[in-house]
């Protein structure tokens, strides 16, 4: 398969199951687009390897031939995603150990791991999402460099790479509000054990699929918890005035989604509770078109 059909069959997958980071993409040039697309299809595949339904001995196998996937040489041509991907890398300066961390993430998720303390959790959320925030880095680049690299504009790069891994850690949490019934009815808990003991909250589900908690213990948890995505979205998006106008809008039109869905989610804790909310696509659209906008001012 040649590298432009690998890089099409990407952004099919972009837009079949990423649709919010779709949004995004189609604010960046063609290169751009679609090596982030070669990104997130690779690491859209790892989701899916923890996500399925298979023997968790199979899952772990199945992560650890990813992994391997990563350091050959050459990809196996009839898969488009690493044929993608290996173009990607020989394009652009992507930290590759980020991918490895999103597979450790998703190994957690095989084996069911809980989280005792936010900080244990953050570590999770560094993996599964900060990860892919300093990957797209790489190929975002910043403000004076053109495809890639350290750069100017933004302050040094460990700071800037900072910056992508906590909006990605916000967004993540953004990920774990959204989903807490459907990991629940999974039998997944991401929330810290320490916050549900707070508020006073199990998260225990009675047969017909309702939580057994009190609605305003439940409430004043989602809140907290939304509150402290808040400060990370805050912290990340100063990634902005690191980035060239497109990759800005880019991250600003992601970001800006899943902003508007933390305040849904913030605003009526229950309909969040109750089933898994999503944003219309007229909205998702008019909140790229308004980071368009701000990023070319």
């Amino acid at each position: 398969m040649d590298t432009v059909d690998a890089y099409r069959h990407c952004e099919q997958i972009v837009r079949g199951k990423a649709r919010n980071f779709s949004y995004g993409l189609r604010l960046l040039p063609t290169p751009k687009r679609r090596a982030l697309s070669a990104v997130y299809a690779f690491a859209r595949r790892i989701d899916d390897i923890a996500d399925g339904n298979g023997p968790d001995g199979q899952r772990l196998t199945d992560l650890a031939a990813a992994r391997a996937a990563l350091g050959t040489a050459r990809p196996d041509p009839e898969d488009p995603v690493l044929v993608a991907l290996h173009d990607t890398v020989l394009r652009y300066p992507l930290p590759l150990s980020a991918f490895e961390e999103l597979i450790d993430g998703c190994a957690a998720d095989v084996l069911g791991e809980t989280y005792e303390h936010f900080d244990e959790l953050l570590s999770y959320c560094r993996c599964v999402a900060g990860s892919i925030g300093r990957l797209s880095l790489g190929v975002f680049g910043t403000a004076g460099t053109e495809d890639g690299g350290d750069g100017g504009g933004g302050g040094d790069a460990a700071g800037v790479a900072h910056l992508a891994d906590a909006l990605g850690v916000a967004l993540q949490i953004t990920n774990i509000l959204r989903d807490v019934r459907e990991d629940r009815l999974a039998g997944r808990t991401y929330l810290p054990a320490e916050d549900l003991r707070r508020f006073g909250c199990t998260l225990n589900i009675d047969s017909s699929g309702r939580f057994t908690d009190p609605p305003d213990r439940l409430a004043a948890l989602m809140r907290f918890e939304a509150d402290r995505a808040r400060d990370w979205f805050d912290d990340g998006m100063r990634l902005l005035t690191a980035l060239d106008v497109r990759s800005a809008a880019c991250t600003a039109a992601m970001a800006g989604i899943y902003r508007c869905l933390l305040g849904r989610i913030a605003a009526d804790p229950a309909a969040a509770l109750a089933s898994r909310l999503s944003l219309p696509p007229w909205q998702k659209a008019m909140v790229a078109a308004r980071a368009l906008a701000g990023a070319a001012r």
